[in-house]
């Protein structure tokens, strides 16, 4: 999970996402950023991420969204 960690802080420097449970509601990911995490994960993980499962349910936490990467075929 530690390479979910460094796309994310790639994307958001800014921001520390061990201090947070849920990224979205604590709006430290928006919509463009989902965008551009999902091309990040697909890319790294040589994955493809189906649309349906681009929803802010699964970009709450680390843990969410190793579980996404899984669910695409991805091994964390």
């Amino acid at each position: 999970m530690e390479k979910i960690y460094t796309i994310l802080k790639e994307i958001r420097p800014e921001f520390d996402f061990s201090e947070s449970e849920d990224f979205v509601e604590d709006g430290i990911l928006d919509s463009f950023d989902l965008v551009t995490l999902v091309s990040e994960l697909e890319s790294n993980y040589d994955i493809k991420i189906d649309g349906l499962n681009i929803v802010p349910e699964n970009f709450i936490n680390v843990e969410t969204i190793a579980a996404l990467v899984r669910k695409s075929g991805g091994i964390v």
